[in-house]
């Protein structure tokens, strides 16, 4: 038998770092907007014949691979070349031996949440393979404690949804949990809309947020001004794009971007900046750095018609640009 899942990653638009616990609870009405793009983590899953209990990890993109004898040699082992996956592989008690493959359209360190879509894509390929019954709001949570175990820091929620649903929506994060309200926005419109670009140096997720974490909890006014006005913003933001109302909702993802980079100085880097500026010079209403920054990619609002002028700046100030679309889907598992 063999599965294959693939998941979309995402581009978040506003209110990124809040959905760690327990900061949006210290500021009402939290919530992040973010959208699936069609650059997709897979995952595959390769039976081995009953007698064969070897359990085979391989990550095609990184170009490593781990082997283990069996699940109870998996579970013993202290460390691991590939640990997400076989974190991931821990969840599910999978019985009998198996290769499980991935493999991600995303750069490295992109921030556009390839790891936590790889994540869900090997929680839907493992679910089906050992016929767990899970639900995606399950899968969402192994993913994200998955991610905080390798990591070693908090992990938020909203890089998993995308993957998980597809679309475009607001992730609502009111005490009690989270949930996913699908935004009421014309999806090719906002396609047209969206520019994705890779500045070519991986991003520092785990040290940014966790730093500007360690601030809030630790009482840093300006930290907590910050959060407090881009949660704020992201509330604004998610009814400008239910109006379709583009120059407003380019203001509020500029203005986004202004109090995110006051959080920590390393949040932008000089080709951030470069690729930003260049942008806005040729017609781009807005541009901001995906996930938690230093690095990976930017995602830019733009006027249609001015795409070919804005793609030219980014190739100019040193991006590249990644051709995408806004995935309607969310994962996919196909069985042979």
């Amino acid at each position: 038998m063999r599965i294959a899942s693939k998941a979309p990653t995402r581009v978040d638009l506003a209110g990124g770092t809040l959905d760690i616990w327990p900061l949006y609870l210290f500021h009402p009405g939290a919530v992040t907007v973010n959208a699936a793009i069609t650059r997709y983590a897979s995952c595959v899953i390769d039976q081995h014949p009953q007698s064969d209990q070897h359990i085979k990890l391989v990550s095609s993109d990184t170009q490593l691979e781990e082997s283990f004898d069996s699940l109870s040699e998996l579970v013993k082992a202290k460390r691991y070349r590939l640990p997400l996956l076989a974190e991931i592989v821990k969840f599910f008690n999978p019985e009998g031996g198996f290769t499980l493959t991935t493999d991600s359209e995303a750069p490295a360190g992109a921030g556009i949440g390839g790891s936590s879509a790889m994540a869900v894509a090997i929680c839907a390929a493992l679910d089906r393979f050992t016929a767990a019954g899970k639900s995606k709001a399950d899968w969402i949570h192994i993913s994200r404690d998955a991610e905080a175990i390798v990591i070693k820091v908090p992990t938020g929620t909203q890089d998993h949804y995308p993957p998980a649903f597809g679309g475009a929506a607001a992730i609502e994060l009111p005490p009690g949990g989270e949930r996913r309200t699908e935004l009421r926005v014309d999806l090719s419109e906002l396609e047209r809309r969206i520019v994705l670009c890779y500045t070519g140096k991986p991003r520092k997720s785990a040290i940014n947020n966790w730093d500007v974490f360690q601030k809030h909890i630790n009482g840093d006014t300006k930290v907590h001004h910050n959060l407090a006005r881009i949660s704020e913003v992201a509330q604004q933001l998610r009814g400008a794009l239910e109006k379709s109302d583009w120059p407003d909702a380019g203001r509020l993802m500029r203005e986004e971007w202004t109090f995110r980079k006051r959080n920590l100085p390393t949040i932008s880097t000089r080709t951030i900046d470069r690729i930003i500026d260049s942008s806005r010079r040729k017609g781009a209403l807005a541009g901001k750095v995906c996930g938690a920054g230093g690095g990976g990619c930017v995602v830019l609002l733009i006027d249609p018609d001015g795409r070919e002028r804005v793609e030219s700046a980014v190739t100019e100030a040193g991006g590249q640009v990644l051709p995408m679309k806004i995935d309607r889907s969310g994962v996919q598992v196909n069985v042979s």
